[in-house]
């Protein structure tokens, strides 16, 4: 639906652009202007990217000593610290939606860790088979599950449901009993593996845009141990790919391709919410489609994936924004009209979010839903102007 929109959409934007203030004759100079977009580029990969998978890989570490913590002793303080370390890992990985066009998306990892609804009838099965559980309790445990799990098994969604029920994180006394013929204490296994994967799908990302002198002691871990791909076809890593758009080896054509990809990455979380997330569900189309249903934090996963639209619009994450070197700068100059409609339309999927009633899984009939996806449509449609406009 979105590509019948583009003649219209290019329309507008040659009207934006004519009558917009492009900031005098710098912006009209190529030259200027590719040194600007890669400046921008270099803000989207090094103050955007690179720090929000930093953050995701931090906190997905830190879940599985806390699962592993927890599962050696099952306290409900434990408990309550496994899960407060998951919704900040959870909120980072939400802020890294308008960048899955990268090595989420080209080595599988945005469905490997993030498919839902949870198989509960498959878990079931798996946790009651014994040789799935010795694998899990192994000490590669986390490549076993990785390996042998189904994607609607691993993830963030299988955890969320060992420690999370109808919003609230699950008493201890839970995991001394039996959950539909499955002991609760082997969910702790299973977390413990899954989280291990998770993990390292996370660090996977992380090096594949960052590269090896990031971090030289987890590349060794994902390269060497794991063995997992950290390069696109050629052999850059995708930081240095983007910015070496327009030079030999960058599968990147130009400076102005490569602000298009940014924004694209946009254009598709948006598109996602508005007509997945939030528009399967309230259409009926299928009920069963809610994001996040035992912690109750649908909510927040929509307004974070908006964040990562704001993160990039604005060259950083939230409290390293750049007035220079940033799209929502660049537009401000070029073409104002644009850059108001963008920001203004960032800000109002967010309200119109915050204003479902929560928790979503109860509320998805509600008229709210309507106004958030509307808000979200005019969004996508405000970015897809940004997109035209960079091509005239």
């Amino acid at each position: 639906m979105k590509k019948t929109r583009l003649i219209l959409l290019s329309m507008l934007a040659i009207a934006c652009m004519t009558s917009c203030d492009k900031g005098g004759d710098t912006l009209d100079d190529l030259s200027v202007r590719d040194d600007r977009f890669m400046a921008i580029a270099d803000r989207f990969v090094n103050h955007t990217v690179i720090p929000t998978y930093t953050y995701l890989s931090d906190y997905t570490e830190q879940l599985v000593e806390d699962l592993s913590a927890l599962k050696a002793d099952v306290t409900d303080e434990n408990i309550s610290k496994a899960c407060a370390t998951f919704l900040t890992a959870r909120a980072w990985w939400e802020k890294s939606e308008a960048f899955l066009w990268g090595a989420a998306t080209d080595f599988g990892i945005d469905p490997h860790i993030d498919t839902w609804p949870l198989d509960l009838t498959g878990l079931r099965e798996a946790l009651t088979n014994k040789a799935q559980i010795a694998g899990l309790a192994a000490e590669d445990g986390d490549v076993y599950a990785g390996e042998k799990l189904g994607t609607t098994l691993l993830g963030f969604h299988g955890i969320e449901y060992v420690l999370f029920w109808d919003g609230s994180p699950r008493q201890a006394s839970w995991f001394s009993g039996n959950d539909n013929g499955v002991s609760c204490a082997d969910y702790l296994t299973y977390a413990v593996a899954v989280a291990g994967d998770l993990r390292n799908k996370c660090w996977q990302m992380e090096l594949a845009w960052a590269g090896e002198s990031h971090n030289p002691e987890r590349y060794a871990k994902v390269n060497d141990e794991l063995e997992l791909p950290l390069t696109i076809t050629g052999g850059a890593y995708y930081g240095e790919n983007l910015l070496n758009a327009g030079n030999a080896g960058s599968s990147c054509r130009n400076a102005t391709v490569a602000m298009q990809w940014i924004i694209e990455g946009c254009n598709t979380i948006a598109d996602e919410v508005a007509s997945q997330k939030i528009g399967m569900v309230y259409s009926g189309n299928d009920p069963n489609y809610v994001e996040s249903p035992y912690s109750h934090k649908s909510i927040v996963d929509f307004e974070d994936n908006m964040i990562s639209i704001r993160n990039v619009w604005n060259g950083g994450v939230e409290g390293d924004y750049d007035s220079t070197n940033s799209l929502s700068a660049y537009f401000k100059e070029a073409a104002p009209d644009i850059e108001s409609r963008v920001s203004a339309a960032i800000d109002n999927s967010i309200a119109k979010i915050k204003a479902i009633p929560e928790p979503f899984i109860d509320n998805h009939n509600n008229e709210n839903c309507a106004a958030a996806i509307e808000a979200i449509e005019e969004l996508d449609m405000c970015l897809s102007l940004a997109v035209n406009a960079l091509a005239e």
